[in-house]
């Protein structure tokens, strides 16, 4: 085919394309790679590849010397590369070798497909998902976002129940944020951490010499929130003592730091929330009723993230941005199986134990996707046995790693109506690794009807 008849072609497709020879020198450069970068073509031939393609791989990973060098191609690969106004600019690259007519690698290219709008769309999608940073796309988490801004209006006294890392904090922070009250402080204080010698002092302040070491004036978190908002977590581990002196704040809105008998009055809002059952136990004795109901004016539920699964995808991609840029890593998600385990765990401690999975996998990935051997052990499909131990049974909340492997594997077959090549491509795997994977898990293909 002839040159300009080459280039023709080339300039006629939206993707960018460019050439190098071995010395990495550009010698062809299409229209839309000038789209892309900003940089004409003719500035472009002739100069070395990084010059111009201002890829955050080109100093370590290059991808197209990658190709080169081992002669493996490199399919739709998510990175960012830097235009000519200097804004990073997400793209997706492919390579392939270059051949003479005698079959001798004279080159390579790469082909890279403007991802912005697809970036522009994925954030306009997690905006509609996010409130808050309180992120989901879970029915009842989207009700809990309506009264959310209603309750946020008013200055009532809200409780927030839900088990421990449901976000009952962010909650908190998004009431403060949404009220006549958000100039001011939002005070946190969590009760459970702290002894309870302490957390009067803590809450009301002292006066100098109310007690052995209290040598100055310390103001007290309520003072400390005063115009705003204290948010006081876990307070169903509030002492008996500590529930009297509380109440009184509700009631009369006034409170005496230790040592004093001067009564301050509090212009707060107050927002407590607790992963314990409080109804269960005023009836113990173990909380006062009276206290009780001057908390529980407003309360919102939170539901546990075992009945929100649809938001494990979302909330993993969040926590997988937020680690990458601490890290210095560019992980672009997870293969199939893991996710697999994560949508199959029950996650007794809720969004804080996935933000620590991802965090623990972000570290342990040196690749580009994470992959089951980058969990925690305890999520690890294989358990692995000390001499001399036989293997328990697996509890109906533990993961049958076999059972999911071959369900998943099952399902992508069937939508690639058991076409092995197309399903390996899915999986990002070898034709041959995954048929090792089928035989191991003995699937068999649909027998066809005989005619």
């Amino acid at each position: 085919m002839a040159k300009d008849q080459t280039s023709i072609i080339l300039d006629s497709i939206g993707d960018g394309v460019f050439t190098v020879d071995l010395d990495w020198w550009i010698t062809s450069f299409n229209r839309a790679a000038e789209h892309i970068t900003g940089i004409p073509n003719k500035e472009a031939l002739g100069r070395h590849c990084w010059e111009v393609f201002r890829a955050n791989i080109c100093e370590k990973q290059c991808a197209l010397r990658e190709t080169i060098e081992t002669g493996k191609r490199v399919t739709n690969q998510p990175i960012f590369i830097v235009n000519s106004e200097g804004l990073r600019i997400p793209v997706s690259i492919s390579t392939a070798i270059l051949k003479d007519e005698q079959g001798e690698i004279i080159g390579g290219v790469e082909t890279f497909r403007d991802l912005s709008l697809e970036e522009e769309l994925r954030k306009e999608l997690r905006g509609k998902h996010t409130f808050f940073d309180i992120i989901s796309k879970n029915k009842e988490m989207h009700r809990l976002f309506v009264i959310l801004e209603q309750v946020a209006q008013s200055d009532s006294t809200v409780l927030l129940e839900g088990e421990s890392g449901t976000g009952k904090e962010l909650f908190a922070r998004a009431i403060h944020s949404l009220s006549a009250r958000s100039k001011g402080p939002l005070v946190v204080v969590n009760l459970g951490a702290l002894p309870d010698t302490l957390v009067e002092s803590e809450l009301f302040g002292h006066k100098a010499g109310a007690f052995t070491d209290a040598r100055e004036v310390r103001i007290g978190r309520i003072a400390a929130a005063e115009g705003g908002t204290l948010f006081l977590d876990e307070i169903g581990d509030l002492s008996s003592h500590l529930q009297v002196r509380l109440l009184r704040v509700l009631q009369e809105r006034t409170y005496e730091p230790l040592g004093s008998n001067k009564p301050i009055h509090a212009n707060i809002r107050i927002v407590a929330a607790t992963n314990k059952n409080l109804s269960a136990l005023v009836k113990e004795g173990s909380f006062r009723d009276d206290l009780y109901y001057r908390i529980n004016v407003v309360k919102l539920t939170l539901p546990p993230l075992r009945e929100r699964r649809e938001d494990i995808p979302l909330l993993v991609e969040h926590f997988l941005r937020r680690f990458n840029r601490l890290s210095g890593k560019e992980i672009t998600g997870t293969l199939p199986e893991v996710l697999s385990i994560l949508m199959e765990y029950d996650f007794p401690g809720n969004v804080r134990e996935l933000e620590n999975i991802i965090e623990h996998a972000t570290v342990l990935c040196r690749g580009r996707r994470i992959e089951s051997q980058h969990l925690p052990d305890y999520l690890q499909p294989a358990l692995s046995l000390k001499e001399g131990e036989t293997q328990e049974p697996v509890s109906s909340k533990r993961i049958k790693w076999d059972d999911l492997e071959r369900g998943f594997l099952l399902q992508v077959l069937k939508d690639h109506n058991w076409n092995r090549q197309a399903a390996a491509r899915e999986l990002g795997i070898g034709r041959q690794t995954l048929w090792r994977k089928v035989k191991r898990l003995n699937i068999h293909p649909p027998k066809t009807p005989s005619t």
